[in-house]
């Protein structure tokens, strides 16, 4: 009877932390497989697991001086950078979405809960467009934080939020260069997988 409990313990602490594993694991670690068909929402959704990769390598294994660091007295620390993109990730996806305000990314504090965020929010956002029934043409970029709500159409969404995230995960990069601790090279923007 000992044995039997011991057992139980054993394939209940494993599965504990298989389940636990699997919580913890963030999307982007390598890129998913491309679409088969060629529709523009396909296009969308690809350029964001683009930068969902980017970003998950950017800000991968940051210590507190990388995120501390800034290039100059009157620029962004790097973890104030990634708090732009995290907002960026909610315009994204509220975008596609059409659930202006109900995303992740509310009241976060930590580094990794807001890293944590911004990657489900691009995950969130890409797979809306591969799998659903959105349409880029019904997607509409709403700021809706002043008077008037400022309605833009789609187009601004590339230009605007998805292109400036890119930007701003590339500032990352060169952050952390600068801070001593840089990008790995293992992971390949090409391929979106990770060398061994």
């Amino acid at each position: 009877m000992k044995y039997v409990f011991i057992f139980l313990f054993f394939v209940l602490s494993s599965r504990t932390v298989v389940a636990n594993t699997a919580l913890d694991t963030l999307p982007y670690y390598e890129m998913p497989d491309f679409p088969e068909k060629n529709t523009s929402e396909n296009v969308v959704a690809r350029m964001i697991d683009g930068l969902g990769f980017r970003y998950y390598w950017a800000t991968e294994g940051l210590r507190p001086q990388d995120l501390s660091f800034k290039a100059s007295a009157n620029a962004r620390t790097t973890e104030e950078t990634m708090d732009h993109i995290l907002q960026l990730s909610i315009v994204i996806v509220n975008s596609i979405d059409k659930n202006f305000g109900a995303i992740e990314g509310s009241k976060l504090n930590t580094f990794h809960e807001k890293r944590r965020a911004t990657l489900v929010n691009f995950k969130k956002a890409s797979n809306l467009l591969k799998h659903g029934s959105i349409k880029l043409d019904d997607c509409k970029v709403v700021f809706n934080k002043k008077e008037p709500t400022k309605t833009l159409p789609f187009w601004n969404l590339i230009n605007g939020p998805i292109e400036d995230a890119v930007w701003h995960t590339g500032q990352i990069i060169s952050f952390r260069r600068s801070s001593g601790n840089p990008f790995n090279a293992k992971a390949n923007v090409l391929t979106g997988k990770v060398g061994q």
